[in-house]
């Protein structure tokens, strides 16, 4: 059985997604707002915005002048995103709910943004160089991806309930955004693979980041990142997984958060 897009279950996490915002998302998302140098008055566009960890700090960086396009599968995840915006007074964002791998804007960026955004495509090669394409010759983006090892030992202790809980029924596929995840995991892989974009002034930053979580927020992570989609929907089969769960995670747990942060410059020449 395949993996599903978290935005595909109810309310895509959000609400979880958000309650680890101060420990995870929202450091990231700072760095990566800052590695695009963002200036007044420009066009970004936050890819896989969630609740606008990215967005917010966008949004005042550009001012009233400029514009966010906060683009994201989750419904839920943008109200969110919204409601902060509006307690801002910052009315420069738009919330677009769609698929961000066919998002067509008016008129090109100056920048993109995406915390752990990218490795959510589907396919993400294909995908990120019709995003790029979208950047003014001289436009950035700027990223960030889970490093080597991150995500532990959180992701194998989820895995290993989930395949206890099968008990020989069909279990679902590695999810996308880990496939992708690990595809771009060292500073020389993300390096290469912005290189192969056609991006150039590429450079890559490890940020370290460690995470003491309480078995309920790391229950928040299970449904609030990309394993939501590994989990089942009906309520009685997640709730048996959560009761799994939280017995095996008697403390807290460390969580590796080891991210990258990348960023590079685009030329305006498409891929062949």
């Amino acid at each position: 059985m395949p993996p599903r897009h978290a935005a595909t279950l109810p309310d895509g996490g959000a609400a979880d997604y958000d309650r680890l915002a101060p420990a995870v998302w929202n450091p990231v998302s700072n760095a990566v707002v800052a590695a695009a140098d963002l200036l007044v008055g420009e066009r970004v566009l936050d890819l896989f915005a969630g609740t606008g960890t990215g967005t917010v700090p966008a949004a005042q960086l550009v001012g009233p002048d400029g514009h966010v396009d906060a683009v994201d599968r989750s419904a839920a995840m943008l109200e969110l995103a919204a409601e902060k915006a509006a307690a801002l007074n910052l009315p420069s964002v738009s919330f677009h709910c769609t698929e961000p791998a066919s998002w067509t804007p008016d008129a090109p960026y100056d920048a993109i943004i995406s915390s752990y955004g990218i490795v959510l495509l589907d396919d993400m090669d294909r995908s990120a160089d019709a995003l790029i394409a979208q950047l003014r010759p001289g436009g950035r983006i700027a990223l960030s991806v889970w490093d080597d090892g991150a995500l532990e030992p959180f992701g194998d202790l989820l895995r290993t309930i989930l395949g206890d809980f099968a008990q020989g029924r069909d279990v679902p596929g590695t999810p996308v955004f880990a496939e992708n995840s690990s595809a771009l995991a060292s500073a020389d892989r993300l390096h290469a693979w912005l290189t192969a974009r056609r991006l150039t002034d590429v450079s890559v930053e490890r940020l370290g980041l460690t995470v003491p979580l309480e078995p309920d927020h790391a229950w928040s992570l299970a449904l609030g990142s990309g394993y939501r989609g590994l989990l089942p929907d009906e309520p009685e089969a997640l709730g048996q997984i959560r009761l799994a769960f939280l017995e095996r995670v008697e403390r807290d747990i460390v969580l590796n958060a080891d991210s990258l942060i990348a960023v590079g410059t685009s030329t305006g020449v498409g891929l062949d």
